[in-house]
């Protein structure tokens, strides 16, 4: 839940949001580069209301139905700041689905795993590619926090493509 407590928070610190601009964003940004899927963001903020860490308004523009605008309270700013701080300094170990398959390596014969391993290391070399091209663009106009996520990305992928490299060539 500390997660998505920073993720809403963090949200509703950039400006106050309406429940569907609060999910598009998850869904369009966050959710590719935390991993993290929120089916539900009510029930979160309910809770996040009833700690007094944000705050529920009904807005209602033109012809459009009524809907719930959220917005930070100062005890809800605190908060974030607060897990801000403690996600900054959380070392713990991020999984990678890869770590699972080596374990059990041994069950598979030796040519099958080589050609799935070359399989990945594709995907991971187009998936580094892109990531390049997106960052080459960004550079140009995007907001630097989504640079140092695609590049921590980056590094993450090409990393595992030297490792998977050299293990290909130890089989």
């Amino acid at each position: 839940m500390i997660e998505h407590e920073l993720i809403l928070l963090g949200l509703l610190k950039e400006s106050t949001k309406h429940g569907y601009e609060i999910k598009k964003k998850i869904k369009e940004i966050l959710s590719l580069f935390v991993g993290v899927d929120l089916k539900s963001i009510y029930y979160p903020l309910h809770i996040l209301e009833k700690k007094n860490l944000v705050t529920k308004k009904i807005s209602k523009a033109g012809r459009r139905p009524q809907r719930f605008v959220y917005a930070l309270t100062p005890r809800g700013e605190s908060r974030f700041k607060e897990l801000l701080t403690k996600s900054l300094l959380n070392f713990k170990r991020p999984q990678f689905s890869l770590d699972l398959s080596l374990y059990f390596l041994n069950y598979m014969k030796p040519d099958i795993v080589k050609r799935r391993l070359r399989a990945r290391a594709l995907v991971l070399d187009k998936l580094s590619k892109s990531l390049k091209q997106t960052v080459g663009s960004l550079k140009k106009k995007g907001p630097s926090s989504l640079i140092h996520i695609l590049e921590h990305d980056l590094e993450m992928v090409e990393t595992e493509y030297k490792f998977l490299s050299r293990l290909i060539k130890t089989l």
